[in-house]
């Protein structure tokens, strides 16, 4: 391994963005076949990075969001001076985020132009407006300058996290799933705010449905979502349908979710790992669009309201009726969890 085959990655600190980080991975990877890459990143994320397998190295950076914490990004970055980078890039577009590389004194830092960071960066790239998703802008910081954008993310580029199928079997035995039966996974939560949030009740509701079919429920989220979680669980009115929320690790949720027949979730973090561990998705949209952040997976539904007022991007309803949630009812995800069930089955008869 020479300095010219490895790349340093700052990568975001939202769970999400994390996963849809992989396709940038993806595609230094396929145009870099001996490219090692490593990423900088919260320690909530690493096990996470360990899924995906164009990732050689994790390095943790503790600071808290929003946090400058310039001393541990001082420390991180005089540590990282004798791994000889060649390149960096900064998927954040903060100037703190540009600065572990430039204290590591890689030669080239690639960024997006944001908050005043000429120097920290010395590639910095102009946000073309034909990057109108997320994953497409950091697709675009591992393309060649000037390099025309992806219209659309090309398959073999969609994130992909490994699961494990030992850990799955130990998840089955500990929350009472039946071993080798389909269950379903349904996540209410959303940090970003109550208008990314679909009411836990009409999530109550679905997850009635589901279990009435048969099938095992389980609701996952943070430990931040247990109440949540609970109200889903109380509305269903199932022995079938469990709250797991704050009750598994993060890659315990991948595991899950790539076993799971449909995965029903709001546009948050744990969609994209849905979409990424493999599962059929649902994914419900409120405040924000499918346009911007959808799940990357061909086995998609999406639930959306495109109301005059939408999308705000807000965290609260600005008009405080929340149309675009309270006028979902449980029974067009439940169409559209048979119609993402389908679209697997076609998938898989391919």
């Amino acid at each position: 391994m020479t300095a010219a085959d490895k790349v340093l990655v700052v990568g975001p600190s939202w769970v999400g963005d994390m996963v849809m980080a992989q396709a940038l991975y993806k595609l230094i990877r396929q145009r870099s076949p001996a490219a090692e890459i490593h990423v900088v990143a919260p320690p909530w994320s690493l096990p996470v990075l360990e899924r995906m397998p164009e990732v050689a190295r994790g390095i943790e950076l503790a600071v808290g969001h929003g946090d400058l914490g310039l001393g541990r990004r001082l420390s991180l970055g005089r540590r990282l001076r004798s791994e000889r980078y060649a390149r960096a890039v900064v998927l954040p577009r903060s100037a703190k985020a540009a600065l572990v590389p430039w204290f590591a004194r890689v030669p080239r830092r690639t960024g997006f132009r944001g908050e005043w960071r000429y120097g920290l960066l010395n590639d910095v790239r102009r946000l073309d407006a034909r990057l109108d998703q997320t994953v497409k802008r950091f697709v675009a910081l591992g393309q060649a300058p000037g390099e025309a954008p992806f219209d659309v993310l090309p398959p073999h580029l969609q994130p992909r996290l490994r699961s494990d199928a030992q850990n799955l079997e130990r998840l089955r035995a500990a929350h009472g799933l039946r071993a080798g039966a389909p269950f379903a996974a349904l996540m209410p939560g959303a940090e970003y705010g109550a208008a990314k949030r679909w009411p836990a009740a009409r999530f109550g509701a679905v997850a009635a449905a589901l279990a009435g079919t048969g099938s095992d429920v389980v609701v996952l989220g943070s430990a931040k979502e247990r109440a949540i979680g609970e109200e889903v669980a109380a509305s269903a009115g199932s022995a079938r349908v469990r709250n797991l929320c704050g009750a598994t690790s993060l890659v315990d949720v991948v595991d899950l979710l790539a076993a799971a027949d449909v995965a029903v979730s709001n546009d948050s973090g744990l969609l994209h790992v849905a979409a990424a561990a493999g599962a059929p998705v649902v994914a419900v949209y409120g405040s924000s669009s499918p346009k911007f952040t959808p799940p990357l997976t061909e086995s998609a539904a999406i639930v959306w309201l495109e109301l005059e007022c939408s999308p705000c991007f807000a965290r609260e309803c600005p008009l405080t009726h929340l149309r675009c949630l309270n006028d979902l009812s449980p029974a067009m995800v439940l169409r559209a969890a048979e119609a993402a069930r389908t679209m697997r089955r076609a998938e898989s008869g391919r």
